[in-house]
């Protein structure tokens, strides 16, 4: 069995927002015991990560060292169609990335105690962001 949703997230610009409760609320609805979740971001200035959800601390870490390694407006960027921001937002999705898979064991993902799953938003101004979710059993 394949099931597959498309849905958004509204994000207030720059920063992480957690999805984990989404993705599991639609593994828990499928049905599903074992098997596959599959989760793509259709953006190319967005990415997605697994990360600590328990200290903010991290997300606030994560953003300061990108920002230190990917720098708004570097006059070397020839992309800026966008803004100061448009090509560093490009890098960050690169070094990080578009799609996650995880287990499902139990109709839940198999998450460690610590882990979440975010959007991780790479422009300043807030977007909407589409994801598309495919359940393997």
């Amino acid at each position: 069995m394949i099931i597959q949703t498309l849905f958004s997230v509204p994000t207030s610009g720059r920063g992480a927002t957690e999805i984990t409760a989404t993705i599991e609320r639609m593994v828990d609805e499928s049905g599903i015991d074992e098997g596959l979740c599959h989760i793509f971001i259709q953006h190319t200035s967005a990415s997605l990560i697994i990360c600590e959800n328990a200290d903010p601390d991290v997300l606030g870490d994560l953003e300061l060292f990108m920002a230190r390694l990917v720098v708004d407006g570097d006059p070397e960027f020839q992309h800026s169609a966008e803004g100061e921001d448009d090509m560093p937002a490009h890098i960050r999705s690169v070094l990080t990335q578009s799609c996650l898979t995880l287990p499902i064991r139990g109709s839940r993902c198999a998450l460690g105690t610590w882990q979440g799953v975010f959007l991780w938003e790479h422009r300043v101004q807030p977007h909407s962001r589409k994801i598309t979710v495919t359940l393997i059993s």
